[in-house]
């Protein structure tokens, strides 16, 4: 699929999924503007795109901190005069613990990073959105962001507030041309996999390029028109089409 022209902002890029989705749209010749923390790993994302159609710029810093936001929409609009998509990746495991036990600041850290920080990028990016009347925004989900279980403390708290923010954004923004939706991976082999299920031999579920055509349409302008939708990454292929969605 091509996302030749198309400028993107994904966060949470250094590795993992966010890592592969911002490969993938290079490779669809996207311009991409990366953000994570380690400067490392985002240098090192860039030199391995370097040939690739599109392109990687990237920002390092924390995406809980406002200037780090600021800094990365302004080096995204530098890069091309409108924005197209924002994938809302960051995210912290945080620790398996109860609720009674859980630690204080690491519970803070986990709602920072996984909810208020994607609140506050997402409200940063929609003034440029709304003024040109387009663009797409995915926000990361998971499966105990519907259902909630034991031990999964701040995580799964976060990503049920991803859902919210996911369905009132989609309501309001009905009719102006800019569109959010939401994608759960399902069980991916990365990092943080491992760390939650130590005991798993990560061959037996799929990579992150594995889950990569949902991201691919939903940059496009294929998924115009699709707002409020809570998609399962591992549902769908561009070769098998679109699979019955829940509507959020």
């Amino acid at each position: 699929m091509d996302l030749s022209g198309k400028n993107t902002i994904v966060t949470g890029a250094s590795q993992g999924i966010g890592r592969e989705i911002a490969t993938t749209y290079a490779t669809a010749g996207a311009m991409v503007t990366v953000c994570a923390r380690s400067e490392n790993k985002l240098q090192q994302l860039q030199e391995e795109c370097a040939d690739l159609p599109g392109k990687i710029e990237y920002l390092a810093g924390d995406i809980t901190e406002d200037s780090v936001r600021k800094q990365l929409l302004a080096k995204a609009l530098d890069a091309g005069d409108f924005l197209d998509v924002l994938v809302n990746n960051a995210g912290l495991l945080g620790t398996r613990d109860s609720i009674v036990d859980y630690p204080d600041d690491v519970w803070e850290d986990v709602i920072d990073v996984n909810l208020n920080a994607m609140f506050h990028l997402t409200k940063l990016v929609l003034d440029p959105l709304l003024n040109q009347g387009s663009g797409r925004i995915i926000n990361i989900t998971s499966g105990v962001g519907v259902n909630g279980y034991a031990n999964w403390g701040a995580y799964s708290v976060s990503k049920f507030g991803v859902e919210g923010l996911t369905q009132v954004l989609a309501d309001e923004i009905k009719g102006t041309g800019v569109e959010v939706n939401a994608v759960n991976p399902g069980p991916i082999s990365t990092e943080m996999r491992a760390d939650a299920y130590p005991d798993e031999d990560p061959a037996t579920i799929p990579s992150p390029k594995d889950i990569m055509d949902i991201f691919l349409y939903l940059a496009s302008d294929k998924s115009k028109g699709n707002n409020g939708i809570r998609y399962e990454a591992q549902e769908y292929s561009l070769e098998k089409g679109l699979p019955d969605f829940k509507k959020l």
